[in-house]
C-alpha cells in the first residue's frame, strides 16, 4: 500500500510551490499573449486621438470612440510614411503607415540607426517617419508628424501640424511626459500649447528656428518664431526648443519638409 503524503514535509512545501509557479507563469503567459493584439489595437488609438488633438478635429480629453477615430482616418486622414534619408513618401503598399509603430522601430537595430549627436536626446533614429496628412475638400489641410525628445525626467512625445506651407504652426499637442506637474507639465496645458499656433518653424534662411524664449513672446505675426517662456521650467523648455529644432532639421522631418515647401509633395 501506498504510503500516504506528507503535507507538512519540507519537499512537499517545496514541490507544491514549485508546480504553483509553473501554471501562474503560464497562466500570465498565456494571458499576455492573448492580451497582446488588444493592448496594441489601444496603443494606436490613443496615438491616432491624438493626432486629431493636434490636428484640431478634436479637443483634448474629448471622449472620442473607436469608431468616430475610425470615420476620421477614413475620411480626413491620410498616413504615409518618409524616408528620413531622402525626404521622399515611401511608396503605398510597401508598409501599412497606420500599423507602423515608429518607437518600436527605432528600437530595433534592424530598422534603424544610431542618430548623430543631437542636443534633443535623441539616441536612434528609424529608417521610416510617419506623416499624417490632414485633408479638406480632397486637398492636404495640414500635416502632423511626431516629435519626441529627452525632457527634465524622461522622453517628451508629441505631435506637431503643421499648415500645407510646411512652416505654419496650426496645432500642438504633448501625449505623453514625466515633467513636473505645475511646471515642466505645463506643456500640456491647453492654453500654453494654443500659443503656438500661427507661429514659423523655419527662419528666412530656411533653418529650424522656432523656440521658446524666457518670459514673453509677442503675437504670431509680430514674433513668430518665438513662444512664451514656462515659469520655473527652464529645462523643459530648452527640451522643447531642443526637440523641435531636431525634428524639423535635416536628420528629422526637414528634408521632407522642404520638398513639401518647393512643392515637390502635394
Amino acid at each position: 500500500m501506498a504510503s500516504a503524503v506528507n503535507i507538512n514535509s519540507t519537499r512537499y512545501t517545496i514541490v507544491f510551490a514549485a508546480v504553483l509557479c509553473v501554471v501562474c507563469a503560464a497562466l500570465v503567459s498565456v494571458t499576455a499573449v492573448s492580451l497582446q493584439p488588444r493592448q496594441l489595437a489601444n496603443a494606436r488609438l490613443y496615438m491616432e486621438k491624438n493626432v486629431l488633438v493636434a490636428a484640431g478635429l478634436v479637443r483634448q480629453g474629448q471622449d472620442v470612440s473607436r469608431v468616430e477615430v475610425e470615420e476620421f482616418f477614413k475620411r480626413d486622414i491620410r498616413a504615409r510614411l518618409v524616408f528620413f534619408e531622402t525626404g521622399a513618401l515611401v511608396p503605398e503598399g510597401k508598409l501599412d503607415a497606420r500599423s507602423y509603430d515608429q518607437r518600436v522601430a527605432r528600437n530595433d537595430p534592424a530598422s534603424s540607426r544610431e542618430a548623430p549627436t543631437n542636443t534633443a536626446g535623441v539616441r536612434r533614429l528609424p529608417q521610416y517617419g510617419t506623416v499624417y496628412f490632414v485633408m479638406k475638400d480632397d486637398k492636404v489641410d495640414q500635416l502632423v508628424i511626431p516629435v519626441e525628445g529627452l525632457g527634465m525626467w524622461g522622453t517628451i512625445y508629441g505631435f506637431l501640424s503643421l499648415a500645407p506651407d510646411g512652416t505654419t504652426v496650426r496645432g500642438l499637442t504633448y501625449y505623453e511626459h514625466k515633467e513636473t506637474p505645475g511646471l515642466g507639465g505645463e506643456i500640456s496645458n491647453p492654453s500654453w500649447l494654443a500659443l503656438w499656433k500661427g507661429r514659423k518653424a523655419y527662419d528666412e534662411l530656411d533653418k529650424p528656428a522656432i523656440r521658446i524664449i524666457k518670459g514673453q513672446a509677442g503675437p504670431a505675426d509680430k514674433d513668430p518664431l518665438h513662444v512664451d517662456g514656462l515659469s520655473g521650467a527652464t529645462v523643459t523648455s530648452n527640451a522643447v526648443t531642443r526637440l523641435m529644432q531636431f525634428w524639423l532639421g535635416s536628420d528629422g522631418y526637414g528634408t521632407f519638409l522642404r520638398r513639401v515647401r518647393e512643392g515637390a509633395i502635394r
